[in-house]
């Protein structure tokens, strides 16, 4: 879906007054959803989640500490519901096997880095997890999901979209209200710069949580003073524009789609042809890569980005911690 623009344009909006009754009732059903009691793994569970609907970089954010899991000498998996995918699993990705539409795009992209289960059932997916010798999982999303209990949890909040107006879906983005939904998060990742995350950070500060602020670094050299055509169907595409516009691209053109948008042969056609005519390289995220047809992606430059911590230390203190060493 493509995130309403009075989201961003305050409470006092007349549509997110109407739809605030709305809002109260489906924050208040999630709140009370997400205080039951979870089932315990049989190894630890370190959940990346959102405040909001919508992308703010958890499947970066994921890969970094499952990297810094791995440093710490475990053996991580991930662990995906599969968003967008028809298989309710639990079932291993296999990327030369499985495509975006059975299993959703983010768990392609996981799977090139550790073992990736997509599954509905979130205990049995971790069961399965354990049993491919993982001795740590890293959960992609599934914050709101009370099903297994996290050993560690953050919220990962995009620096420039912060929590929107602050009111429940439909009203605004947030999954529930904020208050209720701190208890059950011991820090943020703060991807990117913007007053918006700063006023969730000093929140999360005040609370005594860990606030971890990244950056995205692209993998850019070779689009450096390239004609580029930018198109992308994720939480926010102007972040992605934006990023590709640091990397010294020329960027002349920018195609904006629905987050997990699932690209029709009519919109690749249209693509293509502005392309042409513009002169320009057309350029996506890894996450709408793995969506396209074979032959068409292979006419697309990707950029690739990793998330860049500012104080990697503290966040592999508070991973290391959570994986039973000491903090």
């Amino acid at each position: 879906m493509r995130p309403p623009r009075f989201w961003a344009a305050g409470a006092d909006h007349p549509a997110a007054r109407c739809l605030a009754p709305l809002g109260a009732a489906y924050g208040a059903l999630t709140a009370r959803r997400m205080d039951r009691t979870g089932a315990r793994a049989a190894c630890p569970i370190l959940c990346l989640g959102n405040f909001t609907l919508g992308g703010a970089g958890k499947t970066p954010a994921a890969l970094a500490v499952a990297a810094l899991v791995a440093e710490l000498g475990r053996a991580p998996a991930f662990l995906s519901r599969g968003y967008g995918g028809r298989l309710a699993g639990p079932v291993r990705v296999d990327p030369d096997r499985h495509g975006a539409a059975e299993v959703g795009d983010e768990p392609l992209l996981l799977a090139r880095r550790a073992p990736t289960i997509v599954s509905r059932d979130r205990p049995a997916g971790a069961a399965l997890c354990r049993s491919l010798g993982a001795d740590a999982i890293v959960m992609d999303d599934g914050l709101q999901n009370p099903s297994l209990a996290k050993d560690l949890a953050w919220a990962v909040v995009d620096g420039g979209a912060g929590i929107g107006n602050g009111l429940p879906f439909p009203a605004g983005p947030l999954r529930a209200p904020l208050e209720r939904q701190w208890p059950h998060v011991a820090g943020l990742i703060l991807v990117g710069d913007g007053a918006p995350g700063e006023a969730v950070a000093r929140m999360a500060e005040r609370r005594g949580l860990a606030v971890h602020r990244a950056r995205l670094d692209a993998d850019s050299s070779e689009l450096v003073g390239r004609r580029c055509l930018a198109f992308a169907g994720i939480g926010r595409p102007e972040k992605f524009f934006a990023t590709l516009r640091g990397t010294g691209a020329a960027l002349v053109g920018m195609r904006s789609f629905p987050d997990h948008h699932p690209y029709r042969a009519a919109e690749l056609a249209a693509l293509a042809a502005d392309a042409e005519r513009l002169g320009a390289d057309l350029v996506t995220t890894e996450k709408d890569a793995v969506r396209l047809p074979a032959d068409f992606a292979a006419r697309v430059r990707v950029l690739r980005v990793r998330l860049v911590p500012d104080d990697p230390d503290a966040l592999r203190r508070q991973v290391r911690h959570a994986l039973g060493g000491a903090p």
